[in-house]
C-alpha cells in the first residue's frame, strides 16, 4: 500500500532538486523555458514525465581527443533534464555500413568512459545497421559504427546500440513505488494515440531525477513530444 504522505515529501524534495532556475532542451520535440519545465509539471502531478532522446552519442576523453583535437573539453549548449547532463554544442557524422551516414549528431555530456552511438530503430536502418536493444555501456555485442569529428575520426568494432526503455528514479521514489532494479515495468502513455509500453528498466540513483526515456521511434507512435505524464501500472 502507497503511503501518500511519503510520495507527496517525495515529490516535494524531487521538485526543490531540481529548481526552477534552469531551462531544459532534454527531449527532441520540446524545448521548456526556465521555470516552465513540462516534466516538472508531470511529477507535481505525482506522475512520470517522459524525455525523448533523439539519437545521439557519448564519447570518452580519449576519443574526444581524436574527434576534437587534444585537450578539447565539451561545451555545453544546453542542460539536460538529468543533473548535470547537458546536450554539448559538438556533433559527429556517424557512418554505418556501405558508407551511410547520418550529420549532426549530437554528444552528450559530461564524457564517459566508454564511447557508443544510442540510435532509434528508424535510425539503424537508415545505416545499414542491427544494433542490440541494450543498457548504456553494455556493448559487447554491439555493432560497429564510425565516428568523424573536425579533427578526426574513430571506428568502434561494437558501439551502436538502440537503448533499453528506462525510468530515472530516486531509490525513495523506487521504494514508494514497490520497484527494485532488474525489475521490467509498464506504462500506460493516454491520448489519441495512447499505448501500453512494456519491458522498460528502472534506473535507480540518488542523483537521477524521475523521468522515462523514449528513443523517437517509441514517442513518435504514442504521439509524445516530451513532458507528458505517464502512469506506471501495477501487476
Amino acid at each position: 500500500m502507497r503511503d501518500q504522505a511519503l510520495i507527496e515529501t517525495i515529490t516535494r524534495k524531487v521538485l526543490e532538486q531540481i529548481g526552477s532556475d534552469q531551462s531544459c532542451s532534454g527531449c527532441a520535440l520540446r524545448v521548456c523555458d526556465a521555470g516552465q519545465r513540462a516534466c516538472d509539471a508531470a511529477i507535481s502531478q505525482k506522475k512520470i514525465p517522459v524525455g525523448v532522446s533523439a539519437r545521439h552519442a557519448h564519447v570518452s576523453l580519449e576519443h574526444l581527443n581524436v574527434l576534437y583535437g587534444r585537450g578539447h573539453q565539451l561545451t555545453t549548449l544546453a542542460p539536460l533534464y538529468q543533473p548535470e547532463a547537458f546536450a554539448a554544442k559538438e556533433t559527429l557524422t556517424v557512418v554505418g555500413r556501405r558508407m551511410r551516414s547520418i550529420e549532426g549528431v549530437r554528444i552528450l555530456g559530461p564524457a564517459r568512459d566508454y564511447t557508443q552511438v544510442e540510435l532509434a530503430r528508424t535510425d539503424a536502418i537508415r545505416l545499414g545497421l542491427d544494433p542490440p536493444i541494450r543498457d548504456s555501456g553494455d556493448l559487447a555485442g554491439s555493432e560497429p559504427i564510425s565516428l568523424i569529428g573536425p579533427a578526426g575520426s574513430v571506428y568502434l568494432n561494437e558501439g551502436a546500440i538502440c537503448a533499453t526503455r528506462h525510468i530515472h528514479m530516486t531509490p525513495q521514489i523506487a521504494a514508494s513505488l514497490g520497484v527494485e532494479e532488474g525489475d521490467s515495468l509498464k506504462v500506460r502513455i493516454p491520448g489519441e494515440r495512447a499505448l501500453t509500453l512494456e519491458n522498460i528498466r528502472p534506473k535507480i540513483s540518488s542523483s537521477y531525477v524521475l523521468q522515462m526515456h523514449l528513443d523517437t521511434d517509441d514517442s513518435n507512435a504514442a504521439g509524445l513530444r516530451g513532458g507528458e505524464a505517464v502512469e506506471l501500472l501495477q501487476d
